[in-house]
């Protein structure tokens, strides 16, 4: 049998669960960690402020639709309709919104042109294609929103 080498990713750190308001779900960093593929380059003491920061970001702007869902006597996003198995939907969109906002998040502050490969204009390249990747993760964000709000995706005017 031939050799493979295979890179050992760190080992998962201990994180405790990001609380939220109460009424939308809490975060399990591993689970975010899972759910937007990020590996031990992403220390704790950098995700963990960017989680809370892409939840308090997506939790300011659906602020009044979560009124108006209490208003109707839902006491949290999980008991909000309509259900995808075991779950609302709203809170799976939630959930893909906070996601979003945190990869986006996470692409920006680790642009550092230091990080980049030297050479042949690559670093050029390698900018253009992160900036790409963080306005993809941007319309997921707004399309996650946009859904949970029961509103269209685009808004098209006549000039």
């Amino acid at each position: 049998m031939p050799f493979v080498a295979t890179a050992n990713p760190p080992a998962a750190p201990a994180e405790e669960t990001v609380a939220n308001d109460g009424w939308w779900p809490d975060f399990d960093p591993r689970e975010a960690r899972a759910a937007c593929r990020l590996d031990g380059a992403v220390t704790s003491e950098r995700l963990i402020p960017a989680l809370q920061s892409a939840m308090l970001s997506v939790n300011a702007e659906l602020s009044a639709w979560q009124q108006a869902q209490r208003d109707l006597g839902y006491a949290s996003a999980a008991s909000v309709p309509p259900r995808l198995g075991a779950e609302s939907a709203q809170v799976l969109r939630y959930r893909r919104a906070v996601h979003a906002c945190l990869q986006a998040d996470l692409m920006e502050a680790y642009r550092n042109m230091s990080t980049l490969p030297d050479g042949m204009n690559k670093d050029h390249r390698v900018l253009e294609a992160l900036v790409v990747q963080i306005d993809e993760q941007r319309r997921q964000q707004r399309w996650a929103i946009s859904d949970l709000l029961g509103i269209p995706r685009t808004t098209v005017e006549l000039i």
